[in-house]
């Protein structure tokens, strides 16, 4: 069999999705999904799928090699709260696996590879409004050092080897199709399922801390919109800021309000409030807008009108 397409880490929140849209644009056969499991979760069942661990390189080597792939999306990733608890392990799996990906690009045994970075990479220093595409990183935890370490070795294979690399910077990403990952923003996607279920959440991250968001379907199109793009309109080989909207725990429960009135939101932060205020509030995103034709469709209040809509279209009758 061949697939041109290969995506690592297709469990996870984006994986499942980008996989499902992939494989409506190329075919079922087109895009080979992987990840650690065994076996393939329901979402990225309607294709090929093989286990890998990013980690093996011979093993991802072979699997490219035998499915004649050309294209590599790698998402596999240890994400900001959980990578706080497990720095060593984080470090490895985040970096490791970005290796072995980018040294089969510079041995010519595929041809592009997409790498998401995230805005982890910013700092408490760097400017929180508006922050720009070249400005002070200094991240403040191992997600974030690691994306920064990440995108000067895509930008090094790039202009030392020739390897087409692309990659944004993502922000918290909310979606209804899969839980989320272990990351800070992740009070986003479960406030909604908290506010259906049980009328009133309790947010980690406290009422005022606004960090850019956005939703799940422009999170993909972005990807697929950087990937389609021609090679000689890429020209920043580090990551792409991109922005969605931006909110804080108290704008998005006033905002579910508005669908449900009878919700409430109480607030008990923890470590990763702390996170979460190293991060900017909101993201300028020039570059891709200019070199791609980068532009969101979602803002917030049509992303809960639709979040609400899909999780209630979910529950049992």
């Amino acid at each position: 069999m061949t697939s041109k397409i290969l995506v690592m880490g297709a469990a996870g929140q984006i994986g499942t999705e980008l996989v499902e849209a992939l494989r409506k644009k190329h075919g079922s056969d087109a895009v080979l999904a992987s990840d650690i499991h065994a076996l393939p979760l329901e979402g990225i069942a309607d294709g090929p799928y093989e286990r890998l661990d990013v980690l093996d390189a011979a093993a991802m080597a072979d699997l490219i090699d035998r499915y004649g792939v050309e294209d590599v999306y790698l998402l596999a990733a240890t994400l900001s709260a959980t990578a706080e608890r497990n720095p060593e392990t984080a470090w490895r799996l985040n970096m490791d696996g970005l290796f072995n990906v980018l040294n089969l690009a510079k041995d010519q045994r595929i041809k592009r590879v997409f790498w998401p970075s995230s805005i982890a990479v910013f700092g408490p220093r760097t400017p929180k409004d508006h922050t720009p595409q070249r400005t002070v990183m200094e991240p403040t935890t191992v997600y974030g050092i690691s994306k920064v370490a990440g995108e000067s070795w895509c930008e090094y294979y790039h202009d030392r080897y020739g390897v087409d690399v692309r990659s944004v910077r993502f922000p918290g990403i909310i979606g209804y199709k899969s839980a989320p990952g272990g990351g800070t923003t992740d009070y986003a996607v479960h406030i909604f399922h908290e506010a259906l279920k049980h009328r009133g959440y309790e947010s980690f991250i406290s009422a005022g801390t606004a960090l850019p968001m956005m939703y799940m379907p422009d999170a993909i199109k972005s990807v697929m919109d950087l990937m389609d793009a021609p090679a000689d309109r890429i020209s920043v080989r580090t990551s792409y800021n991109i922005s969605g909207m931006s909110f804080s725990p108290q704008t998005i429960a006033e905002a579910i309000q508005k669908h449900i009135p009878e919700f409430e939101i109480s607030y008990k932060p923890d470590y990763r409030d702390g996170i979460a205020k190293s991060w900017p509030s909101s993201i300028d995103d020039e570059f891709a807008r200019r070199d791609w034709g980068w532009k969101p469709q979602y803002g917030l209040n049509e992303m809960v009108a639709d979040m609400l809509a899909n999780l209630r279209a979910a529950q049992p009758a």
